[in-house]
């Protein structure tokens, strides 16, 4: 996975400064954490969706079975995506790193789409979560 989601966001402590005739209250909203926490699993999402739709064109295709795997066998959100047919690993560790039928498609399919699309991957994440 590119990022593993671990989402665990405490609410900061509310603070008070003084100097003279001048003081500071920083008070941080009670749903601080829970809104973050949402915030960050709903970006997660996103970018484990633009993940597979970036990662599907490099991936080994003959009927579509491995290409489409982590959408039923991966938990969209969770930050882990898990390519599940008997010869994914074959697949993905021990073939060509490419196709005569499509030159992108082929063997260590995830760190050549990380090496083509990482500065996009890492804009696309920074704008989900401002969402």
């Amino acid at each position: 996975a590119l990022i593993m989601a671990v989402f665990e966001i405490n609410t900061p402590p509310s603070r008070r400064a003084a100097n003279g005739a001048i003081s500071v209250s920083v008070e941080w909203s009670p749903s601080f954490a829970a809104d973050w926490e949402g915030r960050l699993h709903r970006a997660q999402t996103m970018l484990d969706q633009e993940i597979l739709r970036r990662m599907e064109p490099y991936v080994p295709f003959r009927t579509g079975t491995l290409a489409h795997s982590p959408i039923q066998a991966s938990d969209i959100g969770s930050g882990l995506l898990i390519y599940n047919t008997p010869y994914a690993a074959r697949q993905y560790y021990d073939t060509a790193e490419s196709r005569p039928y499509d030159a992108l498609r082929g063997a260590h399919w995830a760190e050549r789409m990380k090496a083509d699309c990482l500065p996009q991957l890492v804009a696309f994440a920074r704008k989900a979560v401002t969402l």
